[in-house]
């Protein structure tokens, strides 16, 4: 990984107008991504992780407001023509969507839908095409190609919809993959199995990744870096290795302790109290000070933006001193 980092996201910040007034979604979100890198975008639901992604292609609805600098190998997206922002989406960035059942056309065979992206991002020519679809289902693990190619989603199950959802982003061999909780509503089973096989392409094809997920285990296993986004903000990135074993911020320790490795059988799994903020709320001091076991009185008085520690990792705690080291990852 070279020094000139493929993608760079600086104080990325998206406020949605509503009826009601404007709602800030996501504020001041910084980071890196080098060529090869797999970084990890943990929190709970609501905390901005889809919205972070779905900025960086600029998919948000018209309402939504973005600011900050998304710099593609040194473009800026948000200033790109529609007709840049077309050859981007799916060429260069491609981007698998939470939930496949809604994201595929119920309408188009799963070949017509490897077609669209294919004639839109290459010069192949039909034949070509037939067998780069051919060649992208055996990729990503699904059997009899040439007959499953001819079928529509509804005939797929979760898994190989979501396998089906990454043959059609892996179409024009892009170099960085946006993959949106890419699990979810999957068993266990299945997402261990959709897991290992983006971690196996990402190695392959030599691509870039960001992972939006819930699963800190996951994190542990597959991804470099990580970044812990909480009411909207970045609370905590470095090393995967140096967060787990070393949280610095109250809600990445938090997060941390509802991991169930290492708990007692039939043992109450720790929760972490209250609820997310509101969307649209803010509070004068750090978001998570109402929820933090390790909260004092001037952390609900003053924000604090991200800072240096150690290396790599950055906190925007106030009480990163008080956090115990952890000594198992996941």
């Amino acid at each position: 990984m070279g020094d000139q980092p493929m993608l760079e996201v600086e104080d990325l910040g998206v406020t949605f107008e509503t009826p009601r007034g404007p709602v800030p979604a996501v504020e001041a979100a910084n980071f890196r991504l080098g060529a090869g890198e797999v970084l990890g975008l943990v929190g709970e639901s609501g905390s901005g992780k889809t919205v972070t992604l779905k900025a960086i292609l600029r998919l948000l609805r018209p309402s939504a407001r973005i600011t900050g600098k998304v710099a593609w190998r040194g473009d800026d997206v948000l200033a790109m023509s529609p007709q840049r922002l077309r050859r981007l989406r799916g060429r260069e960035i491609a981007m698998i969507f939470q939930e496949p059942m809604t994201a595929l056309n119920p309408v188009l065979t799963i070949a017509a839908q490897i077609d669209e992206m294919l004639v839109a991002h290459t010069d192949l020519d039909r034949a070509a095409r037939q067998r780069r679809a051919l060649e992208l289902l055996d990729q990503v693990g699904i059997p009899a190609a040439s007959i499953r190619l001819s079928q529509y989603p509804h005939e797929f199950s979760g898994g190989m919809r979501q396998r089906a959802m990454i043959a059609i982003a892996l179409a024009a061999r892009p170099k960085l993959l946006l993959a949106d909780e890419p699990t979810t509503a999957l068993d266990v089973t299945i997402q261990d199995q959709i897991l290992t096989l983006l971690a196996k392409l990402t190695s392959e094809l030599g691509m870039a990744m960001i992972l939006v997920t819930h699963d800190l285990g996951v994190v542990a296993e597959i991804c470099d870096r990580v970044c812990v986004m909480y009411a909207g903000e970045i609370v905590e990135t470095g090393s995967a290795a140096s967060v787990f074993t070393h949280p610095r911020h109250g809600y990445t320790a938090a997060l941390l302790n509802t991991i169930a490795a290492g708990v007692a059988p039939r043992a109450a799994l720790e929760a972490i109290p209250g609820q997310p903020l509101a969307a649209g709320l803010t509070l004068q001091g750090c978001a998570f000070a109402p929820r933090c076991r390790y909260v004092e009185e001037p952390c609900r008085q003053g924000r604090m933006r991200l800072r240096a520690l150690t290396g790599a990792h950055e906190s925007a705690c106030l009480g990163e001193s008080r956090i115990p080291r952890r000594v198992e990852i996941a």
